[in-house]
């Protein structure tokens, strides 16, 4: 209970505080915004690591696709990896719920940074052209658009049907997808108490090739994650 107590202090205080210092790059190029996520995502490893002693492992680093665009299908049990995965990855692109960009100071870092957002249930003339504009942004992006087909945290041993917007994106990107699988809900769910002493993996499976049918692409993808998770569990 102190452990969580204490993670969570010096976690969100950390969070808050890299978030002012880097106020005055929002009149500044993107790129040092993005700087900003980078460091909180290993401020997020650093409290893990210290406060509740957890070991962060990534397997299948020689699996992350090189040298042409993709995009990330991730697994989703945490707040952890929409943190962390900054560090590892070229500054993902997300796709977040529009009420996120609503929270004064974080909202602004996530429209600074490029994020996609929607209106999750909602059809809105902003929805309907979601997929075009995802298609743009990527095309004139280095960076790789990250997606969680599970579109909300779920419990470690959940395994609820991917959303079928991922096909769409898959079907409408035409290009390779990166699967993750990550299993953060043991460590830090999405609600209760944090545990400690735990390891958290992050898996970067072998790549889906563009090119498949949307329905095959999804069932590839959620077979994979889950097959992994179950492993990691």
């Amino acid at each position: 209970m102190i452990r969580n107590f204490i993670f969570s202090i010096f976690f969100f205080l950390g969070i808050i505080l890299i978030s002012l210092i880097f106020l005055p790059a929002f009149f500044l190029p993107q790129k040092v915004v993005l700087l900003g996520g980078k460091l909180m995502g290993y401020w997020t490893g650093l409290c893990l690591r210290i406060f509740l002693s957890t070991k962060i492992v990534i397997k299948g680093e020689e699996n992350i696709i090189n040298n042409e665009k993709f995009f990330i299908g991730a697994s989703h049990q945490s707040m952890f990896e929409t943190f962390y995965l900054q560090t590892i990855f070229n500054s993902p692109v997300f796709i977040l719920k529009k009420e996120l960009l609503l929270i004064p100071i974080f909202g602004w870092y996530l429209k600074k940074i490029g994020s996609i957002s929607i209106k999750r249930n909602k059809i809105t003339k902003d929805n309907l052209g979601f997929f075009e504009d995802i298609a743009k942004i990527i095309s004139n992006s280095k960076r790789p658009l990250i997606i969680f087909p599970q579109a909300t945290r779920v419990l470690p041993n959940e395994r609820p049907p991917f959303k079928k917007g991922a096909s769409r994106i898959y079907e409408e990107l035409k290009i390779p997808c990166q699967p993750v699988a990550i299993n953060s809900g043991y460590v830090w769910p999405k609600k209760g108490r944090k545990s400690n002493h735990k390891t958290i993996t992050i898996s970067i499976l072998k790549p889906i090739a563009a090119g498949l049918s949307k329905e095959e692409f999804i069932n590839n993808l959620e077979k994979n994650i889950y097959a992994e998770l179950d492993l990691l569990n």
